[in-house]
């Protein structure tokens, strides 16, 4: 999982990609906990390009987004929102993968 460059660039995925954001923060205990499981996430959907979005430089994405609570995760492909998983609990390995596999 890469980190997202620039608003720019997350349009730019957004629009013409595969691709689920994974919104987090070096500060969130909750973020921390899954930081290890995500490459084997990843590895497991190679439809989709998996993007790192650190909430504290990129605000102004979240509050777009309706992204108020971290760790939350947002699909889309081809600029239409596939899904989203979205509030301020910690998720398991489980639930992260349910929400991939139930995305149209």
């Amino acid at each position: 999982m890469r980190p997202l460059q620039s608003e720019a660039e997350f349009d730019q995925l957004k629009n013409n990609e595969k691709v689920i954001y994974l919104f987090s923060a070096d500060w969130c205990p909750d973020c921390r906990v899954i930081e290890p499981i995500m490459p084997e996430i990843a590895e497991k959907y190679p439809d989709y390009e998996f993007i790192y979005v650190d909430r504290d430089p990129f605000i102004d994405i979240c509050a777009a987004n309706d992204i108020f609570g971290i760790p939350s995760f947002l699909a889309f492909d081809q600029g239409k929102e596939l899904g989203r998983f979205v509030s301020k609990d910690r998720k398991t390995q489980a639930e992260i993968e349910q929400f991939i596999e139930g995305l149209s």
